[in-house]
């Protein structure tokens, strides 16, 4: 996910904003979406400013630190319909956590049960997780943001189920694979 992109989005829908209203707005509208820490943001906008991509449109200070707030310029607006036009790339290398784990635990032990222990608890893990997302569907509280979300999350929640459930019937060939 690119930082950049979304705080450009939430300035061409918000007008001008300061960084706390910014990340206010990330974190509200990106549901399942990891929060955004200050830290991030304000590094963030610091890269945006640089670049072009925002100005400042307000100082302000009401008894504490300067409130700045910021405005999309046309570069920035340039930037994010650029993103916004391009399609993502497939995912060409394995990042998934899950996959390394099963390796490594293949690799470095000395028979298969911990990876099929590993698999059985990330299994069970997963399940708890999409009990609680089917809840925020069937609530009838959900936003429709959160509905898709929730949508998104628990067709990658099934992928690695399915994934887990092949992986299990293979472990033998797959330690055998990997520590040969």
């Amino acid at each position: 996910m690119s930082t950049t992109h979304v705080l450009l989005g939430v300035l061409a829908a918000q007008g001008v904003s300061h960084g706390y209203e910014l990340k206010r707005e990330h974190d509200r509208r990106l549901f399942g979406v990891r929060p955004l820490a200050f830290g991030q943001l304000y590094s963030t906008l610091a890269r945006m400013l640089r670049d072009g991509h925002i100005a400042e449109a307000a100082h302000e200070r009401a008894g504490g630190p300067d409130r700045v707030a910021y405005r999309l310029t046309p570069q920035g607006r340039t930037e994010l319909d650029g993103w916004l036009s391009q399609a993502m790339p497939p995912a060409v290398h394995i990042s998934a956590e899950l996959f390394v784990k099963v390796i490594v635990a293949l690799l470095a032990t000395p028979d298969e049960g911990t990876a099929r222990s590993f698999l059985a608890a990330q299994r069970a893990a997963h399940l708890a997780r999409m009990r609680e997302l089917t809840a925020v569907k069937t609530g009838g509280q959900a936003s429709v943001t959160e509905l898709a979300a929730a949508d998104y999350l628990l067709n990658h929640l099934d992928a690695d189920l399915r994934w887990m459930a092949t992986t299990m019937d293979r472990i033998s060939q797959l330690r055998a694979e990997v520590r040969s």
